[in-house]
């Protein structure tokens, strides 16, 4: 690293899927650099586990990287080289990553890497949308925060957006639209989209805004609701918190429907909450594995369901796994997104970072999430909240 402590060691977030599936958000899919889309799915260093440092030895001679991850060497030669002509490091980054077939990887300049730390806070400034890259280049609108800016001026979930301010956005990865759409709060961005065959301009306003990680509701039959939307700074906690205060005896439902990812240090406090340590998710490193374990002291009686969708995603699907492997909830809902790779950031020559993927994750189990997602014990659709009571019902939970 050349200067930027603050960078995590590692993450499992979700990113513009442009060279892939259909991202997410992350951006997810997405890879919202917390101004656009508000997501974070990174690891939070130290914290996160012991193992993930940032000093990851170099492979062996006639190592091979794995197909679809772009060589760091050569994305910071790239940068090095285009900075001594005077061109953009970032943009020559960024084509060495685009070529390279790595789908989760980005590179971010100073200013938006900024921007995209403060979202692990749970804070941004921006619009309120998350968005997703189609293999063909579009820009779709994926979700609208409750309440923003975007959704006071009636943006929708599958909206198409064409350009910000006058420039156009399909074909340009999704960090490049966030750096678009942020601005200064009070300030307007003017949105041109296409829904159902008709092009519609929007005038929105950007705010200050701040995520509700987690909130907590309960159900008649001692059933307690945790609706995690996101593992920012503090959730791992505040999961715990809820665990606790729950009544004697009531089931706990986990609801990680729609939840794009965060910290990976979060994620794992989150599990521990209904763990006695033990394990929750082992990674590699360029060939090199290491392990994620659960803290003790976590409640391992209470019945509990884990609410999962096609939104689930990345570090929010590390829980799932880890919870359902070893046998600790039932997950209902339906499969979920499959983003089970690892990146980590390196600082170039000119300041940007790069985050290219470095390696996989697995479950207890030995699973890899990859592209696959997870299948849920007891499939459910819209009924999910509804299916997931009758299986507490089953499990004890108000008899």
């Amino acid at each position: 690293m050349l200067g930027l402590p603050s960078i995590p060691a590692f993450c499992l977030r979700p990113r513009d899927p442009r060279r892939g599936a259909v991202l997410t958000l992350t951006f997810v899919g997405v890879v919202a650099v917390g101004a656009f889309t508000g997501c974070w799915d990174r690891a939070d260093g130290a914290a996160a586990v012991a193992a993930a440092r940032t000093d990851t030895p170099a492979p062996a001679p006639g190592t091979v990287r794995a197909e679809g991850t772009a060589d760091r060497d050569a994305v910071a030669r790239a940068a090095a080289e285009a900075v001594a002509e005077g061109k953009s490091g970032k943009k020559a980054a960024q084509e060495v990553v685009s070529r390279s077939g790595d789908r989760w990887g980005t590179v971010y300049d100073r200013g938006e890497y900024a921007a995209f730390a403060e979202g692990l806070d749970g804070h941004w400034t921006g619009v309120g949308v998350w968005a997703v890259r189609a293999r063909n280049g579009m820009i779709t609108v994926d979700g609208v925060e409750p309440g923003g800016p975007a959704a006071r001026a009636g943006l929708r979930a599958g909206d198409r957006l064409l350009s910000v301010d006058g420039q156009g956005v399909t074909g340009l990865a999704v960090a490049d639209v966030v750096a678009l759409l942020r601005g200064a709060a009070g300030t307007p961005v003017v949105l041109n989209l296409s829904r159902d065959g008709a092009d519609l301009t929007e005038t929105v306003v950007r705010e200050r805004l701040r995520t509700e990680p987690v909130t907590v509701r309960r159900l008649a039959g001692d059933v307690t609701v945790i609706k995690v939307t996101s593992f920012t700074r503090g959730s791992g906690d505040r999961v715990r918190e809820a665990v606790r205060a729950a009544p004697p005896g009531g089931g706990v439902m986990l609801d990680l429907r729609g939840n794009r990812g965060g910290l990976v240090a979060e994620a794992v406090t989150a599990a521990s909450a209904f763990l006695d340590g033990g394990l929750v998710a082992t990674y590699d490193v360029r060939g090199e594995q290491r392990v994620l374990n659960a803290a003790p002291g976590g409640d391992t009686t209470r019945p509990l369901v884990a609410l999962v969708d096609g939104g689930t995603m990345s570090a929010a699907e590390l829980v799932t796994g880890a919870l359902q492997d070893r046998g600790r909830a039932v997950a209902v809902g339906s499969r979920t997104f499959g983003k089970g790779s690892v990146q980590m950031p390196t600082e170039l020559p000119d300041g940007s970072v790069a985050e290219l993927t470095v390696g996989t994750y697995r479950t207890p189990a030995g699973r890899s999430l990859d592209g696959g997602g997870i299948t849920p014990d007891v499939p459910a659709g819209e009924r999910a909240e509804e299916r997931a009571v009758t299986v507490l019902g089953g499990l004890g939970v108000g008899s």
